[in-house]
């Protein structure tokens, strides 16, 4: 492993002290609780891009934390850093989505504006920090220090701090002010976004919004499909499709990889506190691929994000968001026990954000037959 990544024996530990494992690392064991928990499960039934029951074939929560995943590991091993990390926090990346997707958090975000807002990075941490209640001997999973940061940073530099999570790393020196993603974070980081542009193609191309032809000229693209046009001209539509995205994934980890091992180089022998002090984003693609990923996006969002089915499925679920939470709001008692004895105890600035937990909870089909049961 490399001088720079973090070592299992060096974490900075938990929020609540535990023996340790005789047979796991501190991360293997963070990686194993996320697993377990309720949250992760729910994964199956909240959005990617489709609410789930529009098809048993199209990407879920699920699919693509696992498929980030397994990118991450890849990545993580040939770059020489801690893979069981990486694992932890791209397992545990999107658990703080609500259903239906962005759709979801966005709906969710401008009903909570005046109550901190709504971010489902923010979210996951609160979730394992907090609201996933199943050990006796703490609240939430206990994570290591490590896996938390990971969470939060797992998008970036972390310049202005939410004050949940101020509070929740206050005294701890090394994660106070200004968060620096870790290499291990900056590597989930990167397979999310290798993950969802190719998968995003791929379902796309499965619901028929647009075909090999119409993506054949975008930057990347057009490389794999002449390749499979060359190597199968005698395969079927579905299985090209399948070797095109294929290409397109493979290609996009073998330039985060070349460009990562160049911008690394200058650190080898250093330890990550001297990477982080040269602030530099070290996990990277290449300026080239970063250009043609930017017109990959762009297509998307015109041909898929805002397809009028899309739109239209989008429209719906940010009213079943609202009217939920309106419903909640003012009759508390529908909700579960647990969460209405919460809401009992709440003050009026503390009761929007239990709605909103409960919520954000929320598989896509449980809030649909929910709002269903409510308002026919």
């Amino acid at each position: 492993m490399e001088s720079y990544a973090i070592k299992s024996e060096d974490s900075f530990g938990r929020l609540y002290q535990e023996e340790s494992s005789p047979h796991r690392s501190v991360f293997q064991r963070d990686r194993d609780r996320i697993l377990h928990c309720g949250s992760f499960r729910k994964l199956q039934y909240k959005t990617q891009v489709f609410v789930e029951h529009e098809g048993d074939y199209y990407r879920t929560r699920l699919t693509h934390t696992l498929e980030v995943t397994q990118i991450a590991r890849t990545i993580a091993k040939v770059l020489g850093v801690n893979g069981e990390l990486v694992e932890a926090i791209a397992l545990a990346h999107d658990l703080g989505h609500p259903p239906f997707g962005h759709t979801g958090e966005t709906e969710l975000d401008l009903i909570l504006s005046q109550f901190g807002g709504f971010n489902h990075n923010v979210q996951a941490l609160r979730i394992v920090t907090k609201l996933e209640q199943i050990y006796a001997n703490h609240p939430g999973l206990n994570l290591t220090l490590e896996t938390l940061e990971g969470m939060i940073t797992h998008n970036g530099l972390v310049e202005k701090v939410n004050p949940f999570v101020a509070k929740l790393f206050r005294g701890i020196s090394q994660f106070e002010g200004k968060i620096f993603p870790s290499i291990e974070s900056q590597i989930a980081a990167l397979s999310d976004d290798i993950a969802y542009n190719c998968h995003d193609l791929g379902d796309g191309l499965r619901a028929g919004f647009f075909t090999l032809k119409d993506i054949s000229n975008l930057p990347i693209v057009r490389e794999a499909w002449l390749e499979v046009e060359k190597q199968y001209k005698k395969v079927n539509y579905k299985i090209k499709c399948h070797e095109v995205i294929k290409r397109i994934l493979n290609a996009l980890v073998n330039d985060v990889l070349e460009e990562s091992k160049i911008r690394l180089s200058p650190f080898k022998g250093q330890t990550l506190l001297d990477l982080k002090a040269h602030g530099s984003q070290v996990v990277a693609f290449s300026k080239n691929t970063e250009d043609e990923l930017v017109q990959i996006s762009s297509f998307l969002f015109k041909n898929m994000y805002r397809h009028s089915q899309v739109c239209a499925m989008r429209e719906r679920c940010g009213l079943v968001i609202k009217d939920l939470f309106n419903l909640y709001s003012e009759q508390p008692s529908l909700l579960p026990k647990d969460w209405n004895e919460l809401t009992i105890k709440a003050c009026e600035q503390v009761l929007p954000r239990i709605v909103g937990d409960y919520i954000s909870g929320m598989t896509d089909r449980y809030a649909l037959n929910e709002h269903k049961g409510h308002f026919g």
